[in-house]
């Protein structure tokens, strides 16, 4: 890749090409093309293309990614991300790149997502590296570094740059993602991402396609995450007219249940964004029943967000054997914490999860 002259104008492509390295997470085709694995879209590239995300792409047969810089660098509540069984309570410090393998209609960090594939879209990056994201974990005493904003995987070799290096000071790793994932990005981040947060939007492929995936490679994304022992949560934002039926909802929750019962759903509200501005934003009501369905299919833990103080009970964690109220929320503050030990205070049943 050639340098930059003084006085170029540089495009934002022109930026991103330039705080790029050589990729792991591809093979080569033959001497030009070469096949992507970093998600499930598995894109062969063809020499001076880019892969659907838009931010890896071929130069002379090597695949090049992003690397060297953040769009978002931000202190979260854990709860924000949302993991409600990872430390209550504590935070994270969040970063995100540019980019992502979906194109959501309804995106709420479209501004970083959408670069490159929307002229709307885009912010310039903040260059910066693996040491110095992790002198700043270390400085606001931060157990998590969460890689988030836009599609993780699609950035995953920078990711694993910052989180090997975190791995040393006993910082954990943790990723918000779509969940179009392969075999193979899950074992290279295995060994420095515990905490996986899926994104599984709609029971219905066609809705998916429309999205920019498919339905069955979420669904054995989240199969291969708990059988690599990853701990998953998962969120369905409850968009109306989109996924919202009760068949639709009943169909998400025993999915979820057939996996594990103890892994965590959180339905959240929908509000007008980006390009989906036609649906009403969710009632609280709409996402109280939404969780009732989880219950009844199955599942133990069933948590409805974004609205704070009007969901019911469904902000706690309440213990599946006895019902003791565990841990109570508003939003993403923790208000009390009676977990002990992992264990239910009341009756002693262990809790799944990560608990201080």
């Amino acid at each position: 890749m050639r340098p930059f002259m003084l006085g170029e104008v540089q495009t934002l492509k022109d930026v991103l090409t330039r705080n790029s390295k050589e990729g792991e997470l591809y093979r080569k085709i033959d001497d030009k093309r070469i096949e992507c694995f970093a998600c499930g879209h598995r894109c062969k590239i063809s020499d001076g293309r880019d892969g659907i995300c838009r931010v890896r792409f071929n130069v002379g047969g090597k695949l090049y990614v992003p690397w060297g810089y953040v769009t978002s660098l931000a202190l979260d509540p854990i709860e924000k991300k949302p993991f409600f069984h990872v430390y209550p309570g504590s935070y994270t410090l969040s970063f995100g790149m540019l980019g992502c393998d979906f194109h959501c209609d309804y995106c709420q960090n479209w501004v970083t997502s959408q670069a490159l594939r929307d002229p709307v879209a885009g912010a310039m990056p903040d260059f910066i590296s693996p040491e110095e994201i992790v002198e700043i974990a270390l400085k606001y005493k931060s157990r998590i570094i969460t890689s988030t904003y836009n599609e993780p995987l699609i950035t995953s070799e920078w990711s694993v740059g910052i989180l090997k290096l975190a791995s040393q000071y006993g910082i954990r790793g943790a990723y918000v993602s779509n969940g179009n994932a392969t075999p193979e990005v899950l074992d290279y981040l295995r060994p420095y991402v515990d905490f996986y947060k899926v994104d599984l939007k709609t029971f219905n492929d066609l809705n998916y396609r429309k999205l920019g995936g498919r339905l069955n490679v979420v669904l054995d994304t989240i199969k291969m995450l708990v059988e690599k022992g990853f701990w998953v949560e998962i969120v369905t934002l409850v968009v109306p007219g989109f996924n919202d039926s009760e068949a639709e909802l009943r169909d998400i929750a025993r999915f979820i249940a057939s996996v594990s019962p103890n892994i965590p759903w959180h339905v959240t509200a929908f509000h007008k964004d980006y390009k989906m501005t036609d649906p009403d934003n969710t009632r609280p009501e709409q996402l109280i029943r939404a969780a009732e369905i989880g219950y009844e299919e199955g599942l133990r833990f069933v948590y409805a967000g974004n609205i704070p103080g009007y969901v019911d009970k469904y902000e706690n964690t309440y213990c599946f054997n006895c019902g003791a109220l565990l841990v109570e929320r508003f939003g993403f503050r923790v208000l009390k914490n009676k977990i002990k030990e992992g264990k239910c205070y009341k009756c002693g049943t262990i809790i799944p999860g990560y608990w201080d």
